[in-house]
């Protein structure tokens, strides 16, 4: 077989070609300098301390109670209610599986968390959301009640996490009415939970999505995680209107029967940095614009975000590592309404602007690892080993 290593300079730039590699053990020896450079950018000690920084800073809430602690045990089958937590919750080493719904809601839940000390987290809820653990914003009247600076750390999760405001995705009848107003973004993200810390969690897909990431919620920060099973869609969605997300030194092992891996939608500014991409055949990163699925129009464009020292093994064959623009507005659902003159709504383009993808690796797969067609996105330092 022959091999290359490929360094993308720029966007437009064209790629210098090293060849000669005949063997397996000379790819690896061609790719193994761009792997420990990439490696050493990452700066898993800095992200450490950052963690434990946002951990710090986000604790408040009181420890919970033996009692609570015994309504989080006490299996679904006595009480199939979700456990609504406002205090901090550090589950006992022998707690191997609990089975009801945990759920963070509103203000009250603020400061709060859970520790799972390795135990599985399984539950889901007789109605409403089904995911195992849930935090959300609660609407009061006419005002939204929200959730702040909530830890999540040392869990296995079964069945999905998910974080929302408004809705739980953008075609939610709340978001759908809000996105009709010119400042929806704003009150979307004022909306919705902030401040949210993901640590040490093993997601195990079943089929749907393990981590979702609605509409206008910022500022969650996912690191030393990983993700396996298999999705019927992604295994990240970062939802229209949200932002600040920071994705860093995680590993993903799942499959998808169709989809990219981290479906970056209409959300901004936020860091995917130094994570590890195993075995892709769908595609590693893609960044777009919904243009209008379910009358609802996203006014935020996929701008500002930082895709930094990642390393992609793809399938030989399989879709791009990261993909800037992947939709280019080709959706039967895509629509401009002259009474509503923002977002998606003026234009059905994906409007991924001024994004960076630097010094990430991309091993095996198609030639084309790192695709943009819009002049403002910055590539530089990008590899390419066949």
């Amino acid at each position: 077989m022959s091999c290359a290593f490929r360094r993308s300079l720029t966007a437009a730039a064209s790629i210098a070609l090293l060849t000669g590699c005949n063997s397996s053990s000379a790819l690896k020896t061609a790719c193994k300098p761009e792997m420990a450079r990439i490696s050493a950018s990452a700066a898993p000690q800095a992200q450490a301390k950052q963690t434990a920084s946002l951990a710090s800073a986000y604790a408040g809430a009181p420890e919970c109670s033996d009692e609570v602690i015994e309504q989080i045990l006490t299996p679904a089958s006595v009480n199939p209610a979700p456990v609504k937590l406002t205090c901090s919750a550090t589950l006992p080493a022998e707690a191997a599986v609990v089975t009801r719904q945990i759920l963070f809601e509103g203000q009250a839940a603020s400061g709060g968390g859970i520790d799972c000390n390795g135990a599985r987290l399984e539950g889901t809820a007789p109605r409403g959301d089904r995911e195992a653990l849930v935090i959300r914003s609660r609407k009061s009247g006419d005002t939204w009640s929200r959730p702040t600076r909530i830890i999540v750390r040392g869990c296995r999760i079964a069945n999905g996490l998910r974080i929302y405001g408004l809705g739980r995705n953008s075609e939610a009848e709340e978001v759908k009415r809000s996105s009709m107003n010119r400042d929806h973004t704003s009150f979307a993200q004022g909306a919705a939970p902030n401040g949210i810390l993901l640590d040490n969690l093993r997601f195990t897909a079943t089929g749907g999505i393990p981590l979702y990431v609605g509409p206008g919620v910022t500022n969650v920060t996912l690191t030393n995680s990983r993700f396996t099973g298999t999705s019927s869609s992604v295994a990240i969605y970062l939802d229209a209107e949200s932002g600040g997300a920071n994705i860093s030194g995680n590993v993903f092992d799942l499959r998808t029967s169709g989809r990219e891996l981290i479906a970056v939608d209409g959300s901004a500014h936020n860091a995917i940095t130094g994570n590890r991409f195993n075995s892709i055949s769908n595609g590693g990163i893609f960044v777009y614009r919904n243009c209008g699925e379910g009358g609802t129009i996203r006014h935020q464009a996929p701008r500002f975000n930082r895709i930094e020292n990642n390393t992609f093994a793809l399938d030989k064959g399989g879709q791009p590592a990261v993909w800037l623009n992947s939709r280019g507005g080709n959706r039967s659902y895509c629509f401009t309404d002259p009474d509503h003159p923002y977002g998606s709504s003026l234009t059905s383009q994906d409007m991924a602007q001024d994004n960076i993808v630097a010094n990430n690796l991309a091993i095996g797969g198609t030639r084309d690892a790192f695709r943009n067609d819009d002049p403002s996105n910055r590539l530089s330092g990008n590899g390419e080993c066949e």
